[in-house]
């Protein structure tokens, strides 16, 4: 343990860091962010000394836990071999070529190609390119149109984020970029609540349909979707949904791309999110769980379809970063993976822990603020309602619930995120079932801590209607 002043740090945190997806007005008026100092396992620690269980596994990617000696190990071993070199000049290195080959076996079939990039974002800006570079050389070039849905998250880049359907985000910067379209999502609690679970997953993939045919299927590249939408509230799909959607592209020749950049590598129980659902993606945008974190790195695998294409053109794909395929994230993804596989962690998620999660936070439905659980393997959400056996939120609006059930869940020691009105959680696939249980616990507390000011904001909200 290093001995930081941590007061020097908040004060330079404020005069000269900018965190990510920060509100710097209020980071200042709290004096500086929270700093993380350490970690182990399934817990962070603060400068405070505080032991914080991280119900988030960082940002939904540190799957082996935190503390991997030999992850380590093994990126000083490759810095003395080899520390960086590029992927340009027709040039590759030893472990981007092996990490390569483990990923496509992972993926099977016909997503044989992969090319590396540095984070999520950057994976949805090679799809975005890749596409439409691909329509080009087969002659329709007039395909350029992706289709996606509302509060769907596909990175941060200008188009990352247009691909995503995050108002917030496209509010900011003059978003989307044209010829990107978004479609319902399959939000069952808020778009479909009651309705009958079938007639939701036809509802929400015809409108992906309906979409096609209203700007013209010659003039769609592809459809993207998360597996699970992570960022947008672990939104689960109905089944029947996913083979649904895949069925409508396949009827208009459209590619289908796989955000896997969550759900990849395990989270949901098998290696990516679309064998748990049953579709067949001509793309995958892959990160977090390749590396769990540990460095940076994302992937975009391509089917041998699209590659044939691209080798068939002398045109060169003039894409690429300084940093795709950087030899010392690859061998640590490279080693990753090989934990995950000797652990059996996948395997632990699908029959083990998965299931654990599943029973202790389906506990919570009892809860007088509660009006949905839901999970799918390591990934969870907690939708908090006005009115039980309702999805109305507290003071009319969303959003006013969950940042103060969030702040007390980290509190009582507990990180999780607040998307909305939901908690959501995206643990460790090394938490134990002793660890989860804790969770639950905490977040049940919070919950009854949270009771009286959200009760006190639900009178204020009828008085304000009240005097209109």
């Amino acid at each position: 343990m290093r001995n930081h002043d941590i007061t020097e740090l908040r004060r330079q945190d404020v005069a000269h860091h900018l965190p990510a997806q920060a509100n710097y007005r209020l980071i200042a008026d709290m004096g500086g962010s929270r700093i993380i100092t350490r970690a182990e396992g399934s817990t962070i620690w603060d400068g405070d000394g505080n032991a914080i269980l991280d119900g988030m596994a960082g940002l939904w990617c540190v799957d082996v836990g935190y503390g991997r000696k030999e992850l380590a190990e093994v990126a000083y071993e490759q810095m003395l071999e080899l520390p960086y070199y590029n992927s340009f000049f027709r040039t590759a290195t030893v472990p981007a070529i092996a990490l390569a080959a483990k990923v496509a076996g992972l993926l099977g079939g016909e997503l044989q190609h992969i090319f590396f990039n540095s984070s999520g974002s950057e994976a949805n800006d090679t799809v975005f390119r890749l596409v439409r570079h691909y329509w080009t050389l087969k002659g329709r070039p007039e395909r350029r149109i992706f289709i996606s849905r509302h509060n769907a998250y596909h990175g941060s880049t200008v188009a990352g984020a247009s691909l995503g359907g995050m108002a917030a985000m496209h509010a900011q910067g003059g978003l989307p970029i044209p010829g990107i379209e978004h479609v319902m999502q399959p939000y069952a609690f808020n778009e479909g609540f009651g309705e009958e679970a079938e007639a939701f997953a036809a509802r929400a993939a015809d409108a992906v349909e309906a979409r096609i045919l209203a700007v013209g299927p010659d003039n769609v590249a592809a459809f993207i979707g998360e597996p699970v939408q992570g960022a947008g509230g672990v939104i689960v799909p109905p089944p029947g949904y996913w083979p649904r959607v895949e069925a409508i592209c396949r009827k208009y020749g459209i590619l289908l791309v796989s955000d896997e950049v969550i759900c990849g590598f395990g989270r949901l129980g098998r290696w990516f999110g679309f064998q748990h659902f049953g579709y067949t993606p001509d793309i995958v945008a892959m990160a977090k769980g390749l590396s769990s974190g540990y460095l940076p790195i994302s992937a975009t695998a391509v089917s041998r379809e699209i590659v044939e294409t691209l080798r068939a053109s002398d045109r060169d794909f003039v894409h690429g970063y300084t940093y795709s395929g950087h030899p010392v994230s690859a061998a640590v993804a490279l080693r990753n993976l090989e934990i995950i596989e000797r652990e059996k962690l996948v395997d632990r998620v699908a029959h083990d822990i998965g299931p654990h999660f599943a029973r202790a936070v389906a506990s919570l439905d009892d809860h007088p603020l509660v009006g949905e659980t839901r999970t799918c393997g390591l990934l969870g959400a907690i939708e908090i309602v006005a009115e039980k056996g309702t999805n109305r939120r507290f003071g009319g609006a969303e959003g006013a619930a969950g940042p103060v059930v969030r702040d007390a869940c980290i509190a009582g020691g507990l990180m999780v995120r607040a998307i909305r009105d939901s908690i959501v959680m995206c643990p460790p696939f090394v938490i134990t079932h002793a660890e989860v249980d804790r969770m639950v616990a905490i977040i049940r507390a919070a919950l009854d801590e949270a009771a009286p000011a959200l009760a006190a904001l639900e009178t204020a909200a009828e008085k304000q209607e009240g005097g209109r």
